[in-house]
Formats: C-alpha cells, structure tokens, sequence
C-alpha cells in the first residue's frame, strides 16, 4: 500500500509509534523513525529493515528538532507521510498542577509537533498523495479530571489539524487526526490503575481496549492513497465510549 513511499514517524520506538513504523515497512515505505534514544532491541523482529533510518532528537530542543529534520529532508527530496506521534503525559488536579509543568507538556505534545510540520510540509508538495496524521487522543475530546495539561495539548494539536487540513488543501496535502482511547502501551500502564482500565473496557461497545495495531492499521489507511480524499476528521479509534 505504501511501495517506496518515504515517511517520517515520531515517538518510533515505543507503542504506538512502533507499531506504525512496523506496519509502513511491512507495507514497503522508506520509514525514517524519530527517537530521543536509539536503542536496536526495539526493532529486532522487525522486517525490511534495509528501509528503516533512525534519528534521534529531543522533543525539548527546538536546535536538535531543526537539525534532524534537516538531516532528513537534505537526503530525501519528497516526504509523503508524516505521524505526529510522539507525545508524553501527566495526571495531576489544577491546584496541584505546576504552570511550568503544562508549558513543557505542550512543549513536546503540540509545539513540537508544529515545528516538524512546518519544517517538513515544503518536501510534501511534490508527493502524488502526501499526508499528515496527528495521533491524539479521545483526551482532546471527552472530559478527564485530572488531564488538563494533557488533554488541553491535544485539543490544540486536534483544531490545528482542522486548520492545517484547510489550509494545505490548497497544495494537495491531507491532514487528519486519530484519537485513540485506552490502548495497550507502557503509556498506559504507567499512567492508569487497573480500576480505571477494566472501568473503560466494561464501558465500551467492544468491551476491551485497543491494541497498537488497532490504531497503526488506521494510520495506515490515511496514510494510503485509499483514503486520498478524506481531509480535516478525527478519527475515534476507541472501540466505541
């Protein structure tokens, strides 16, 4: 679906972001997976790895952003695919809940991302069908206390997608969101009790909650020319709240 395409994904080396990189190489794109640490153990079942490229940067640090993008876009001449996946989270009550912590949320979760964007779009413009795809989460759309500075950088990362879709239609370049719901990652783990995921699975239509490959399988889709004329939605992969 993807035969010598060349895409760019962020956060490559964990959950969803690795399950995306494995499935663009089992669809034959040329995958640059974006890192903060390179570590080989991630990606030793992995197939047509001689299409794999690795860059490490820090999501924190504008310079290294700017270098490694650079580095990308000096070897290859078109970008077709790009997935805005890298994020990181916290859970904390307003009141406890450090001004400085929410700048640096959105720090990684939404400006970084645009910066990509920004520095990447111009390599798009000569792709047949170039897309975009933020992963973000059903936190941007639904209320959860506790998720403030979480949920307020993916709600600004989703109505940007909304405004870039509209803006970059003019020069043929698709941008869509997924919003995930509770899917089986370390992220998740880490960061929810097991009251709090068995009380999202008895409350979905599917009663259970999504694998990787769940969410990597729909950025797939908007990543291929099957979906070629679907720009500006959010998809809700979240087995149905």
């Amino acid at each position: 679906m993807l035969h010598n395409k060349t895409a760019i994904v962020t956060g490559a080396n964990k959950g969803i972001g690795r399950e995306i990189t494995k499935i663009f190489l089992e669809n034959d794109a040329n995958v640059w997976a974006c890192v903060r640490k390179y570590n080989k153990d991630d990606f030793l079942s992995f197939d047509n790895t001689d299409k794999l490229k690795f860059i490490e940067f820090d999501l924190n640090n504008e310079g290294q952003i700017s270098d490694a993008i650079k580095t990308i876009t000096n070897t290859n001449n078109v970008i077709d695919i790009l997935v805005n996946n890298a994020a990181n989270i916290s859970t904390s009550i307003f009141q406890m809940t450090k001004i400085n912590d929410i700048k640096n949320l959105f720090q990684i979760n939404f400006f970084s991302q645009l910066l990509i964007t920004q520095l990447i779009v111009k390599k798009m413009i000569k792709s047949e069908y170039p897309s975009i795809i933020n992963i973000l989460s059903n936190s941007a759309i639904d209320v959860h206390p506790g998720r403030l500075a979480y949920s307020a950088s993916k709600s600004a990362l989703m109505h940007s997608t909304k405004i870039l879709a509209k803006e970059f239609g003019k020069i043929n370049i698709r941008v869509n969101g997924i919003a995930p719901g509770l899917t089986n990652t370390d992220m998740m783990k880490n960061n929810h009790s097991t009251d709090i995921i068995n009380e999202v699975k008895n409350n979905s239509y599917l009663n259970r909650i999504a694998d990787t490959h769940d969410i990597a399988n729909t950025c797939l889709f908007l990543a291929s020319k099957m979906s070629k004329h679907i720009s500006g939605q959010i998809i809700r992969v979240d087995g149905g709240l």
